[in-house]
């Protein structure tokens, strides 16, 4: 495409060089360009590439997108505001606005998105549409499922996804998009038909420094994209019961659908049962009434099941399709997954990662526990903390733990290159705060006897002391990690998977 072309529609400060020159690739990274590339200089977590300009040029690039003026002077240099931006309208210019070519939907929230994107998809391939899903554990369509680095990708690389789904035929694609996404504008250019907003809780405070920046990149694509989509049907749901709920929505002059478990609601359950079988309700639609029995686990899970039926409803999705959809989702990958065993144990793998999550886990795990002959079982819980991340959740998670559990096990998530024991040790603040009993290694044999926890460094050995410790009809928890398959320690990634080592612990294959 010629350069003048992918320009069109972006801010632009100043251009020096010729714009009628063929572009025939586009790289954010500099040792990805090639020649007669297009070299976007934006500005990363862990480096400017402002700094690399000049290996981009050497490389082949005959244009940069850069905010600053260089002291370069061969090839064509685009002084933008907001490199940013312009990758991503330069982005959606190259693969032909693809996101126009497709109905898409974009979930936003700190809970709840993954679930709600496979409900989603389960609800769409049943109403007969092509889906395509972009989210945390993979981006998939058609027989294609690539792994996901970030939640959302980065603008150049969204939009090629996109496109390849439009070249598979793919009609409908749902895209979980983080806070992240939005505040560094990666889905910038991308016309949504509707928009979700599961919830808001304390998270990313390492990155938004506030709860209210947090709450005002989600925002965004509320009041930034969808209202400035260029699509008709447009639409916004949104979860009445969480206090943010209506703030999300507040002034926007399109069609509302509200969920939640309040009467007021227009699309709302009664009826609810929570077991290890899954989870049963009626739900109550302006359309009318549908029993759904589905397989996720969890009461907490009623909140994704109503998001996804309110989606469903304003795209017109006939009920009983609704139904069908929701109950055929057999599960999530490390969402509340439970590890069968023969030691009549309750072991769940949960990404739960968050205070907010992890109290809804543990309460879900207590209110399937209540009653029957279950409910003589203890609670055990192993979890931890990611480093070089929002430090301000970490005693919050240790409190949560600790109120919950007959046993938290403090161990490693992801430590990074964070020290294991000081990520430990700021967690186990919110374990004091309750005045519980620190258990050591010679005497944790009787804890049974009294509320207390557990520190164990080292996550393998971790999973193994809960196991090693739980009876017939004890739950253990394994939170924090769900469905990722290996362990950050330092800058290194080393294969760990809380499912495989949980069944290793339990004697399983």
């Amino acid at each position: 495409m010629e350069l003048r072309k992918l320009l069109e529609g972006v801010e632009i400060k100043k251009i020096t060089g010729e714009t009628r020159k063929e572009i025939k690739g586009i790289a954010y990274h500099s040792k990805q360009v090639e020649n007669d590339f297009l070299f976007a200089a934006i500005r990363g977590m862990a480096a400017d590439g402002h700094q690399f300009v000049r290996e981009a040029i050497e490389r082949g690039a005959e244009a940069v997108v850069l905010e600053k003026e260089p002291n370069i002077s061969n090839g064509t240099m685009v002084v933008v505001p907001d490199s940013r931006r312009a990758l991503a309208k330069i982005s959606s210019n190259f693969y032909g606005d693809p996101s126009s070519r497709v109905r898409l939907i974009g979930i936003t929230g700190t809970n709840g998105k993954t679930t709600t994107t496979y409900l989603l998809e389960s609800i769409f391939k049943k109403a007969g549409w092509t889906v395509g899903v972009i989210g945390t554990i993979n981006y998939r369509f058609g027989r294609k499922t690539t792994p996901a680095p970030n939640t959302t990708p980065e603008s150049l690389d969204l939009q090629r996804i996109l496109w390849e789904m439009v070249n598979e035929g793919t009609s409908h694609v749902i895209m979980e998009v983080s806070s992240h996404g939005l505040d560094l504008d990666r889905v910038f250019g991308c016309q949504f038909d509707g928009v979700v907003f599961t919830n808001l809780t304390s998270e990313h405070l390492d990155y938004h420094k506030t709860l209210e920046q947090y709450f005002e990149s989600k925002k965004r694509l509320f009041s930034d994209y969808l209202i400035k989509s260029r699509k008709e049907k447009r639409f916004a749901v949104t979860n009445h019961d969480d206090p943010r709920g209506e703030e999300m929505v507040k002034g926007m002059d399109l069609p509302v659908v509200r969920y939640g478990v309040s009467p007021s609601c227009d699309v709302t359950a009664d009826r609810v049962n929570s077991s290890f079988e899954g989870l049963s309700c009626r739900i109550k639609t302006p359309k009318g009434n549908l029993s759904i029995h589905s397989k996720l686990t969890g009461d907490f899970n009623l909140y994704n099941v109503l998001a996804a039926v309110a989606v469903g409803m304003a795209m017109e999705v006939p009920l009983e399709t609704l139904k069908e959809g929701v109950e055929e989702l057999e599960g999530v990958s490390g969402r509340f997954e439970k590890v069968e065993n023969r030691r009549d144990i309750h072991v769940i793998v949960d990404y739960a990662h968050t205070h907010d999550a992890l109290e809804r886990a543990l309460l879900g795990l207590k209110n399937i526990l209540k009653d029957g002959i279950q409910n003589n079982g203890k609670m055990i819980t192993v979890f931890g903390c990611g480093g070089d991340r929002d430090r301000t959740k970490r005693p919050l998670m240790g409190e949560v733990a600790g109120k919950y559990s007959d046993l938290a096990i403090l161990t490693s998530d992801n430590p990074r290159t964070e020290d294991p024991l000081a990520i430990l040790d700021e967690v186990e603040k919110g374990l004091k705060s309750l005045h519980l009993k620190e258990w050591d290694a010679d005497e944790v044999k009787s804890w049974r006897s009294r509320k207390g926890y557990l520190k164990v460094p080292d996550r393998r050995e971790a999973i193994r002391t809960a196991i090693r410790l739980a009876l017939p009809s004890d739950t253990v928890l394994i939170a924090g990690k769900g469905h990722e398959d290996y362990q950050i320690i330092g800058k290194k990634k080393y294969p760990f998977d809380d499912r495989i080592e949980a069944k290793k612990a339990l004697g399983e294959k």
